[in-house]
């Protein structure tokens, strides 16, 4: 049964204010870092029992961060670019002295001894952790729910997905119990729960954000990026989580601060390719594709040039059906041999086809990697910006594991949904969802950008001239 609405409160809309507004209003000292808490501790007790967002809290350590950072402003000591914003931290995202689940029953009483990289970056930006966000069981798959803690249902709509992996950082961002949040992705985690709760979630180019500890620390396939309410409060995120790490070998030199500046400007003159199906390789609902339809005129009246246009990504299946197999077996293959009774048949079945690979398969792969990267490279020396659906359904019931047909068309396996994304991450270019409109229905569409590799300031100016004409991130749900 869908809960009754809850009655707003005065807080409400400090609470669902852009992360921006909300780190200016603290350091002009209009607004106290324990205040903001304490505004979002109540929205999270009021609101969380109906969205499951967030399932790890620590109100005390919250307290005491947002107290000292209090103290710090008044003091005149130069402090970061988050300084007194909370934020929440995805549960396979290491939290020291906090407990980090990756939603896995083999890890429920797990407290790492240190924060890893994205999670200190987030601290030493002046971020106050409140929580931990739910996730998939080793965030695999694109629906957010697990043994331990259940689903995490869509703000927009109670009993439907929030999307995954990163789909509880999504919920708590629409739901307003937090501004900032992080999360990862390697086929769409930080996409596809974007889409499902109309909210703006960042897949930067590989490196840009560097992941570490980190297994296999060459492998693109994978990476941690911000999520928020808006683009600008994303690009604020990413100034603080990016740089270089000398322990992490794929990481960009580029300075991160330079992300948070201003993204004012025009889309005069850009070549816009929308590839509503990705050149024939993924069914779509129809009901997405109507709405992203609707946005092309708008992009057209902002100066931009738009046709549809696709590069060549027929290899894309295979490089990230192969490194994906190999990097699950290299994670997961020992915990799975180990215990494959408490590891989901999805993980067993991925980390199975890993075991399986031949050095000649993993070789083929990375050919057909490099080809299809210069093939995209080539694509973006004649567009700017392609611009496809996020997801190819709508949220879906969370009873349900994942969608087992899409427009009608059977899927193989639980990843064929999520195609719209999986491809684009063999790319390695970055890719951001923006919200792109709601059905009749009332259910939130995702639109995803897609830039050249390593442009993602480029795709943030995009992304923030597209959404201030449309306006469709500033829908909340009707909590």
């Amino acid at each position: 049964m869908t809960p009754a609405p809850l009655a707003p409160t005065g807080d409400d809309e400090l609470c669902l204010r852009p992360a921006t507004e909300l780190a200016a209003l603290l350091r002009a000292r209009e607004l106290s870092a324990r205040e903001l808490l304490e505004a979002h501790l109540a929205r999270i007790e009021r609101v969380d029992p109906r969205v499951n967002a967030i399932v790890t809290l620590d109100v005390e350590g919250a307290c005491a961060a947002a107290d000292a950072a209090d103290a710090a402003l008044a003091a005149g000591e130069e402090v970061g670019p988050l300084h007194g914003l909370p934020a929440a931290h995805k549960d396979t995202h290491q939290t020291g002295g906090m407990r980090t689940t990756w939603g896995s029953p083999l890890h429920a009483d797990t407290v790492p001894a240190r924060d890893e990289l994205v999670v200190e970056r987030l601290r030493r930006a002046g971020a106050i952790r409140v929580g931990k966000t739910n996730v998939p069981e080793f965030a695999a798959g694109s629906h957010t729910v697990n043994p331990l803690f259940g689903a995490t249902h869509n703000p927009h709509r109670h009993g439907l997905s929030a999307g995954g992996s990163s789909g509880g950082a999504a919920a708590a961002l629409a739901a307003g119990l937090v501004p900032v949040a992080e999360g990862s992705d390697m086929g769409g985690s930080l996409r596809n729960p974007a889409a499902f709760c109309n909210v703006v979630g960042l897949r930067p180019t590989p490196g840009r954000v560097p992941t570490w500890p980190a297994a296999m620390g060459w492998s693109t396939l994978s990476v941690q990026g911000p999520m928020g309410r808006t683009v600008a409060d994303v690009a604020l995120v990413l100034s603080a989580i990016a740089g270089p790490d000398p322990r992490v070998p794929i990481s960009l030199a580029d300075e991160p601060a330079g992300f948070a500046a201003p993204l004012d400007g025009d889309l005069r003159g850009l070549r816009v390719a929308w590839a509503p199906d990705l050149g024939g390789l993924v069914p779509v609902d129809p009901a997405i594709t109507a709405v992203l339809e609707g946005m092309l005129p708008v992009v057209e009246s902002l100066g931009a040039t738009v046709e549809q246009a696709c590069p060549d990504l027929r290899e894309a299946d295979e490089v990230f059906g192969t490194l994906r197999a190999w990097l699950f077996e290299a994670t997961f293959g020992d915990v799975v041999r180990r215990s494959p009774e408490r590891v989901k048949a999805t993980i067993r079945a991925n980390a199975a086809v890993g075991a399986a690979l031949t050095g000649a398969d993993v070789a083929r792969a990375e050919l057909a990697h490099t080809r299809l990267h210069e093939r995209v490279v080539g694509f973006f020396d004649r567009y700017d910006v392609l611009l496809a659906p996020t997801t190819q359904v709508l949220p879906f019931p969370v009873e349900l594991e994942y969608p087992t047909e899409v427009a009608g068309v059977p899927q193989a396996d639980y990843l064929g949904w999520m195609r719209s994304c999986t491809l684009i991450s063999a790319t390695g270019c970055p890719a951001l969802s923006l919200p792109g409109g709601f059905t009749a229905d009332g259910l939130p569409v995702g639109l995803q950008l897609v830039t050249a590799p390593r442009t993602d300031r480029r795709l943030l100016e995009v992304a923030h001239a597209i959404e201030r004409a449309t306006g469709h991130g500033r829908r909340r749900p009707a909590l």
